[in-house]
């Protein structure tokens, strides 16, 4: 064999598969090809010391998971390797092996980053003569990814490898195969060809970081304080040109007067088109006298600023990059114990002492009360304008209402099962957070996008600040969850228990019910890429374990995956009451028997979030319900966007899981990095908590007894011949009222037809069964069943083709436009003319979320309201294109709402200005759209009072002096739900109120189908004041602030009860 085989390049997949396939020149013969995969991991320092000395540093990972750690260039002939059972690079380096005391001599291997991995996936076709039995050469063909920092380019290769008895020329083979398939010879080696393809491949501004440019991030702290400098109205840190400790000592002489004090390197943000790689370093232990710096510094701690961050106050690019490194740093601990929006017990991060605070704070630190009410520059104050300034960040805004649903997690006057769901349903509420909103940032920044958010911050600022603020609120969880662990949820006799405190008698029990229900369930997965295991799918939020195994006690340590089953409890009950296994622990623990003669070195619980949205191309689908289940069947395939990961787990298994998910296949670009990793104080995912609780009363909240709406006895087509009817869900009963209509209407002859909307309906119900009699009876059934419901498209999919199967007519929504609107109509005909019946409601046909969701529901036989949703089903199941029609009493959109709603918000500025007061009061989920807030702002500078409820999200930023002084920002989270829409202005005294399915946002008004309806009877009014009344002055409700963060009032004896416990006291008529 000849000492270097030689090598072509293969110019394309074709020409490879054509290699792979097909017959040999010269008349040779090769069987199939082998399939295998290999991995080289080089290693350098970040200046590239190694390779300015020709020595190459990799570890090779061969079939087996066996490593090899080799040296190349140290001397002439052969590179040196060795075998080695390390499991991590700074083990490997620090071992005993012959090369890695050669490199201990060369360099210090701490110095040593990961610089480039090969991944080379491998076919070898073995070559012999016509008539010779046995192979004298082989043909190895090679696609290698080469993978370092944001790049992945692939090369593909041939390389003829004579074996020592093989009389085949090489060369004139090779000159065959080059004259077919078009080959070139290559001159350099694998590495030499990956470096010229990532410099090829560099930006400018990844090219400065090769070079050397800088930057570095000071993150000075004292007496658990931070400093800031002020620049205008914003706070930044400071950043200085240059890397390493002389960079971090010159930029502390200019920040404090002197580069006395304890540095560490937190971590590194890497460079954008806009600036290079910025380094962040950690300051401590400073010097007595901070007053004597260049310019003045304000010290807050981060529970002062965390809110801010993203406002205006705290929103300059690379202080929000260095915030986030030190966010996730175990080095600043002062940051995880800010707890945002209120604590539970105090913060556990030992601060040291502050030198002179008194005297700092007097002289420099800027009052709190600056930073809630930001000081807007003159410009902002243009509510025609529309300046970045005037807007909180949606996505932020978005954090704060799932803190406040921590909160109430919180709360010890929450009853402690419904304590356990809150903080369920934070950790569910952040899974599609990150499966929507952070994805889709993500999206922007792999593809390169810099659109800016209405209050001005960039996809990656955007992300920047989510991490800022998420991970105290994440912190706040697992103590929140500690404390009730420790409390309540023992003192209800519930111990969540370990596997190994357990005695004999109990792990007997769980190793038989292991073997019996769980052994079968498994398959261990091999988490390193080597021949025959590439590296295993790992389903989107499925709870995991990765485990480190031994052969033998002193082989290689090798990474399995195991999945657990969803169809087991995740807290596995033990006999006796004597507490509760999670799932993962039971498994743990009976590893020898899923792995018998292996030793089980770790186990590690970890989950991921794969990007879930979908993205249709509704205009060329020609079937919209085959093309959504196909965009189905991908989501779970999306990118990885967070990895949940116990606090134990060793930092070369987060690598290896970084590095692995960063690169897999995927549609989209991943942008995953240490940042996307969140760390669990204890268990693993707490979305199955409700599981817990005893179904104890005394743990709950008390049964709901609804009121029924309707007289029994009477029809409530007869009723409502006599009057409209509003309802108030879970208040009034969803079942003897709506459920009850269509089942009346259903059996009915008197009824001709029965249309209706589906946008999230929930399982088999009364609706289904009443629609099912009404088309079984001969009535004209339409439903529009809308397949675009998020996270429900499968569902509703199911709905749609069992109601095609009963015979009623189905559309499935309008192209481009999501039909969001919840209306029902019923034409009957009575006394030889035609009545049409009508319900509009706030919130989703579904008997389910009835219970659980506060809405409002509109029953009305008014005609002109009935002429109106004629029209509007006509153009719903006629048309595909947005409704066309002239309403008379409805605001639908996108045809008519926004416009409306703009002119009843200017006609109260106009009552203010001309002395009539002035007056609107909104119930909503969510105010984000632009106009709409410019129009608030002009009410509210005219003079006009505004009045808002707003549960989540809110762009809007009240009590800004000039702009928004009027504007009162009120948000009720509780035992229920808040889903309903009220929108009233008072004009003049002329009152108008109207109820609706649409929220104040682009997509309400723009790209869905939304119905708002008037209310007119007497009764259903003043019903509406008083919930708003109520509402607006709920003793336990959260109030909005110009700076973004909310704060609850403080109920004080004789303030009553909450909105949600006064509705439940009263009866319909009384409020």
């Amino acid at each position: 064999m000849s000492a270097v085989a030689p090598r072509w390049d293969i110019p394309s997949a074709e020409a490879l598969q054509a290699l792979v396939a097909d017959p040999l020149p010269l008349g040779l013969r090769a069987g199939p090809a082998r399939r295998s995969f290999l991995r080289d991991l080089y290693f350098d320092t970040p200046a590239g010391d190694l390779r300015r000395r020709d020595v190459a540093c990799r570890v090779c990972f061969a079939a087996d998971d066996r490593r090899t750690l080799v040296l190349e260039g140290l001397r002439p002939g052969p590179p040196e390797a060795a075998e080695v059972a390390e499991l991590d690079a700074a083990a490997i380096f620090a071992g005993k092996s012959g090369p890695a005391r050669r490199l201990r001599a060369l360099i210090d291997p701490a110095r040593l980053v990961p610089s480039v991995e090969l991944e080379t996936e491998r076919r070898l076709r073995l070559v012999r003569r016509a008539l010779v039995p046995w192979p004298e050469l082989e043909l190895v063909l090679d696609v290698v990814t080469v993978r370092s920092s944001e790049a992945a380019p692939v090369f593909r290769e041939l390389t003829l490898r004579p074996r020592p008895w093989g009389t085949i020329g090489v060369a004139r083979l090779g000159a065959a195969l080059a004259e077919r398939h078009g080959l070139h010879p290559l001159a350099t080696d694998r590495r030499a060809r990956a470096d010229e393809l990532l410099a090829a491949l560099e930006t400018e501004a990844l090219a400065r970081a090769v070079q050397g440019q800088r930057e570095v991030a000071i993150v000075a702290v004292a007496d658990g304080r931070m400093a800031f400098r002020r620049k205008g109205g914003g706070l930044q840190l400071l950043v200085v040109e240059g890397g390493g400790e002389e960079a971090c000592r010159r930029a502390l002489r200019q920040l404090l007067g002197t580069a006395e004090g304890q540095v560490r390197l937190l971590g590194t943000v890497p460079a954008t088109e806009r600036r290079p790689v910025l380094e962040v370093w950690v300051a401590r232990r400073l010097r007595r006298d901070l007053t004597t710096a260049s310019r003045p510094l304000q010290w807050f701690t981060p529970r002062d600023i965390v809110g801010r961050v993203g406002s205006p106050v705290l929103r300059e690019p690379k202080t929000l990059a260095a915030l986030a490194v030190a966010a996730r740093s175990p080095l600043v601990p002062e940051w995880s114990g800010s707890l945002v929006g209120g604590a539970v017990g105090e913060s556990a991060a030992a601060v040291e002492p502050f030198p002179e605070a008194d005297e700092a704070d007097r002289i420099s630190r800027v009052t709190l009360s600056e930073l809630r009410v930001p000081v807007l520059p003159a410009a902002a104050l243009d509510a025609e304008r529309g300046a970045p300034e005037q807007f909180l960040n949606a996505q932020l805004s978005w954090l704060e209402f799932n803190a406040r649903v921590l909160a109430l997690a919180e709360d010890p006057r929450t009853p402690f099962r419904a304590r356990l769901r809150f903080l369920a349903i934070f950790s569910t509420n952040l899974d599609q957070f990150f499966m929507v909103e952070v994805a889709s940032l993500k999206h922007a920044v792999a593809a390169g996008l810099t659109p800016r958010s209405a209050d001005g911050l960039t996809p990656q600022e955007e992300l920047d600040a989510i991490a800022i603020r998420l991970r105290p609120l994440v912190e706040r969880q697992y103590r929140c969850f500690q404390l009730l662990r420790a409390g309540e949820l023992a003192g209800a006799g519930v111990s969540i228990r370990r596997f190994g405190e357990l005695d004999a008698a109990a792990q007997g029990f769980l190793r038989r019910w292991f073997g019996d229900q769980v052994l079968p369930l498994l398959t261990p997965k091999a988490l390193t890429r080597a021949p025959g295991h590439p590296f295993p799918f790992i389903a989107d939020r499925r709870l995991s374990l990765a485990l480190v195994l031994r052969d033998t006690p002193t082989s290689p340590r090798h990474f399995v995956h195991l999945e657990l089953p969803t169809s087991l409890p995740r807290f596995v009950p033990l006999p006796q009451d004597e507490g509760v296994v999670p799932l993962e622990e039971v498994i743990g623990g009976n590893l020898e028997a899923l792995l018998p003669g292996r030793q089980v070195v770790e186990v590690h619980p970890f989950r991921i979030t794969r990007s879930g949205d979908i993205h249709l191309d509704e205009t060329g689908a020609a079937n919209f319900a085959q093309a959504m289940e196909e965009e189905i069947r991908r989501r779970p395939f999306g990118p990885v966007v967070r990895v949940e990961v116990e606090r134990a787990m060793p930092q070369a298994m987060r690598d290896l899981l970084q590095r692995e998910f960063r690169f897999e296949e995927s549609e989209q670009h991943s942008t995953l990095s240490a940042a996307d990793f969140y760390e669990a104080d204890g268990i693993v995912d707490l979305g199955a908590l409700a599981e817990l609780a005893p179904p104890r009363p005394t743990s709950d909240y008390r049964p709901v007894s609804p009121a029924n709406p309707f007289p029994p006895g009477v029809p409530v087509c007869d009723a409502l011949d006599r009057k409209d009817v509003l309802v108030h869900h879970p208040y009034d009963s969803f079942s003897t009222s709506f459920e009850r209509w269509l089942d009346e209407c259903a059996d009915d002859p008197d009824v001709l037809a029965i249309k209706l909307t589906l946008y999230r309906p929930g399982g088999p119900s009364r609706i289904l069964e009443a629609l099912h009699r009404a088309a079984g009876a001969g009535k004209d059934v339409s439903v529009l069943v809308e397949l675009k419901a998020r996270f429900d498209e499968e569902h509703n999919i199911a709905w749609a083709r069992s109601l095609e199967q009963l015979g009623i007519h189905v559309v499935t929504g309008l192209v481009n436009l999501k039909t969001h609107a919840k209306i029902a109509l019923v034409v009957r005909r009575r006394g030889g003319r035609i009545r049409r019946y009508a319900h509009v409601g706030t919130g989703n046909y579904n008997p389910d979320t009835a219970r659980v969701y506060s809405d409002l529901g509109l029953f009305t036989a008014e005609e002109d309201l009935g002429a109106d949703l004629n029209a509007l089903f006509n153009e719903l199941t006629g048309s595909s294109r947005p409704p066309q029609a002239e309403f008379r009493r409805l605001l639908v959109a996108p045809t008519n709402m926004l416009r409306r709603f703009l002119d009843l918000i200017e006609r109260e500025a106009e009552h203010a200005r001309a002395g009539r007061g002035g007056r609107i009061r909104v119930k909503l989920n969510g105010l984000a759209d632009g106009p709409v807030i410019a129009a608030l702002y002009r009410a509210s500078q005219a003079g006009a009072s505004v009045e808002l409820v707003v549960r989540g999200i809110c762009m809007l930023r009240p009590g800004v002096p000039g702009l928004s002084e009027r504007i009162r920002v009120t948000s009720i989270l509780g035992r229920f739900l808040e889903h309903a829409r009220i929108y009233h202005f008072e004009n003049g005294g002329a009152a108008e109120y109207y109820i609706g399915s649409a929220d104040w946002r682009p997509r309400n008004l723009r790209r869905r189908i939304e119905v708002a309806v008037p209310v007119r009877d007497a009764a259903a009014r003043a019903r509406l004041d008083r919930i708003l009344t109520t509402e607006l002055t709920d003793p336990t409700a959260w109030e909005l602030a110009a700076d973004g963060s909310y704060t609850r009032r403080t109920a004080r004896p004789g303030d009553g009860a909450s909105a949600q416990e006064q509705f439940l006291e009263a009866t319909p008529a009384s409020y």
